[in-house]
């Protein structure tokens, strides 16, 4: 008896308090203005506050806070924990080795699938409209391109506001939470996860200004937690495997480490992926993780890359295994100039303009993202903000595909004439 209420009791911790308020804080915490926040578009508000000053919440977001339940990674160091320490026999970390590889290498076959779905989409729209282009086509070309654009876009941010909120966005601040002792349900499920590649591959493919980076590092995390626990409820499977990464601890260590590899797999770095989730992402850490997480990086960019190399569109090219520098280089440098120190005065010159120009961006973000946000609060209708969220991305891709198309046209084309020296063309 008191073991089932200690499981039941366990089960309540590592869930939310109110069911109800997962669902309020998923589908309309990323949206919803604090009733008792009235500022207005043009106010300084409390999303200009400084790093040095604390943030002043609301009673409205003391409440959503109230919803949440917290962690403790920290594993127990009583007495009674030392002295059973002492009587276990000593053990090396093998599994934990080949749980991170395992780990690397789905991700590593994750990202490999994305870039492919990417690619396959990408080339029949650019397809079609390169040929009504040729042809001179260009209200044609761009009806052909915002009807793909439109389908993409409405399946991807449909499948995201109506089934599944939790996929939303690139993860990174819901995983963040997560990994410093905040639960949150729902991130770090199967639905989820699914929700989040397909929706991903269409809004990239649709030719939005957004690209796979972020949701690659939360799909890496849901490998993580998954992966490593060797069940599933959604699935309703439990493999008898592994069975000692079940605790918040290891659990914890496998999605950073899957963080990581998401990194590594979409920028093809395995470092970077190390030191994002070292510096961005965990608070808890050691030396030891460092090694496996690092490992786990370097076997999920090896597999993307891999694939990568032999296919494009899900279409064997031939040279597996061979990593072209033109592909995997993207700033490469073949020849060299001397440099005079007046060179250095545009560049500080365009150094303070980027400066300025960045701060103008932030502020405008800001203000558009208060703006919105206010929009959809005062529509009081569940349905209709649903509606305004869908057809937010959907304006976005008729001014993306309006801009790709229509501007090009809008200039003459430039004589452009290159002549082969040598072995290299000039």
């Amino acid at each position: 008896m008191n073991s089932e209420l200690e499981v039941r009791e366990l089960q309540h911790r590592t869930e939310l308090i109110d069911p109800d308020a997962e669902m309020k804080c998923s589908e309309d915490g990323d949206y919803m203005l604090p009733e008792d926040d009235n500022y207005s578009f043009f106010s300084k508000g409390r999303d200009f506050e400084s790093v040095y000053v604390n943030h002043q919440y609301t009673a409205k977001e003391r409440e959503v806070l109230t919803s949440y339940n917290s962690l403790d990674y920290l594993p127990p160091h009583s007495n009674v924990y030392r002295h059973w320490i002492t009587r276990q026999p000593a053990r090396l970390d093998w599994d934990r080795w080949i749980m991170m590889g395992l780990i690397g290498f789905s991700v590593g076959m994750i990202g490999f699938l994305m870039h492919q779905v990417i690619d396959l989409i990408t080339d029949l729209k650019l397809e079609q409209a390169r040929a009504l282009l040729q042809h001179f086509e260009y209200m044609l070309a761009w009806l052909l391109v915002l009807a793909f654009g439109s389908v993409l876009v409405l399946f991807s941010a449909a499948s995201v506001v109506l089934f599944r909120p939790s996929a939303g966005g690139s993860g990174i601040p819901e995983l963040i939470g997560f990994l410093n002792g905040t639960t949150i349900r729902s991130i770090f499920n199967v639905k989820t996860m699914v929700v989040k590649f397909f929706s991903c591959c269409c809004a990239v493919a649709s030719g939005l200004p957004v690209g796979p980076e972020g949701p690659m590092i939360h799909l890496g995390g849901l490998v993580g937690a998954g992966l490593s626990q060797f069940r599933s409820t959604t699935l309703q499977c439990h493999l008898p495997f592994f069975t000692r990464f079940r605790n918040s601890e290891d659990r914890r260590n496998f999605i950073s480490a899957g963080a990581a590899a998401g990194v590594a797999s979409a920028f093809g770095a395995p470092v970077g992926g190390l030191l994002f989730a070292m510096e961005e992402v965990s608070s808890f850490w050691n030396m030891k993780l460092s090694w496996q997480t690092f490992f786990c990086c370097m076997v999920s960019t090896v597999t993307t890359d891999l694939f990568n190399s032999a296919f494009t569109g899900f279409q064997y090219m031939g040279d597996f295994g061979l990593f072209k520098s033109n592909k995997y280089i993207l700033f490469q440098v073949t020849d060299g100039i001397a440099v005079n120190i007046l060179a250095f005065l545009p560049t500080v010159v365009i150094g303070v303009l980027g400066g300025v120009f960045g701060a103008l961006f932030n502020f405008t973000n800001l203000k558009i993202t208060r703006l919105r946000r206010r929009i959809v609060t005062y529509t009081k209708h569940a349905s209709l903000q649903k509606v305004l969220r869908i057809a937010e991305p959907l304006l976005v891709t008729v001014i993306m595909v309006s801009v790709s198309v229509m501007l090009p046209a809008a200039f003459p084309c430039s004589k452009f004439t290159c002549f082969f020296d040598g072995d290299t063309y000039r």
